[in-house]
């Protein structure tokens, strides 16, 4: 009986000494460099965005922040990796739509799981799209480009350079709008095949995009409301399909396992990051948006939403992989 008792109270007291060591690696942390994985090559918007992030996160850890790239199959790579990488806050990588919300519903093996391997930290960013036009199409606004592609069904032609792209298309394919896709493998291939008036519409980034604005003409963004850069286009859903909101987005992240108290410290300071005006002027630069301030289950619910949302558009739209 006295063994059996000695060994209740050991086992009792596992769960607090798990806590203890728990809070002392976070009272510690960090004590060495800490990597951002970007799953991504390097001068990609995300890429920019993260080495912004990773400066202001070293300043105020007071220990070294780096970003590394690991791109590949169109982020799975890196993604992969970071899912495998051990959960003590030392590794972390800036999450993604296409990687995270995406790729799960277009591929069959991505190599992990975008909910189970990871414990999402803050939201940093969306990414709103831009509808655009040849001058030569003879359109000004969304609903004049709608009423060009109801009488001429599936004979407009636009240009996609991406998984999102395709699913602004899809969103607005489903109120009887008859635009036909093209797809192409990246900005700059899409970008050429609009400015030579060889397919008349673009769906893009607006960091893409923007540099050709005058060359072409701008009719929507997709976010729901008009962009805090761009207060002149107006969004889709202020031009007669009410309630459409379709962006990017990225989201700092940690291997799932990372204790509570690192994820805590590490959110705390991005959330006081992101709050900074030099923020939000860096991120409208690179066209996107300051994501809003969420707690911890608001953001696991939203990002959740976001991966049924895009899951739901890309199988009922029979989206594959290229």
């Amino acid at each position: 009986m006295t063994s059996l008792f000695r060994l209740a109270r050991r086992l009792a007291a596992l769960p607090l000494a798990f806590a203890l060591t728990a809070g002392a690696l976070a009272q510690g942390y960090p004590n060495r460099p800490i990597k951002i994985v970007v799953a991504y090559p390097p001068g990609q918007s995300t890429d920019i965005a993260t080495r912004y992030f990773a400066a202001k996160l070293s300043a105020a850890l007071h220990e070294g922040v780096v970003v590394e790239n690991r791109p590949g199959a169109f982020g799975n790579i890196g993604t992969a990796y970071a899912a495998r990488a051990t959960p003590d806050g030392y590794t972390l990588i800036m999450g993604a739509s296409g990687t995270h919300a995406m790729n799960p519903a277009l591929y069959d093996n991505i190599g992990f799981d975008a909910e189970k391997d990871f414990d999402p930290i803050v939201a940093t960013a969306f990414i709103p799209m831009v509808i655009s036009v040849h001058p030569s199409l003879g359109v000004q606004t969304l609903p004049e480009l709608i009423k060009l592609a109801r009488s001429r069904p599936d004979k407009v032609d636009v240009a996609l350079p991406s998984v999102t792209a395709q699913l602004v298309l899809e969103m607005i394919r489903r109120q009887n709008v008859p635009l036909f896709s093209i797809k192409y493998k990246g900005s700059g291939e899409a970008m050429t095949a609009l400015l030579g008036n060889q397919v008349p519409v673009l769906i893009d980034t607006v960091a893409a995009s923007r540099a050709q604005f005058g060359r072409i003409k701008p009719l929507a963004v997709t976010s729901a409301k008009a962009m805090t850069a761009l207060p002149e286009i107006r969004p889709v859903a202020e031009q007669g399909l009410e309630g459409f909101s379709v962006v990017a987005w990225n989201a700092l992240m940690a291997p799932r396992g990372t204790p509570v108290e690192v994820r805590e410290r590490l959110a705390a300071e991005m959330r006081k990051i992101l709050a900074l005006p030099e923020t939000a002027k860096a991120l409208h630069e690179l066209g996107f948006e300051p994501a809003p301030p969420m707690d911890h289950a608001q953001l696991v619910a939203w990002l959740r939403s976001e991966r049924l949302t895009d899951a739901e558009i890309i199988r009922s739209a029979g989206m594959k992989a290229d």
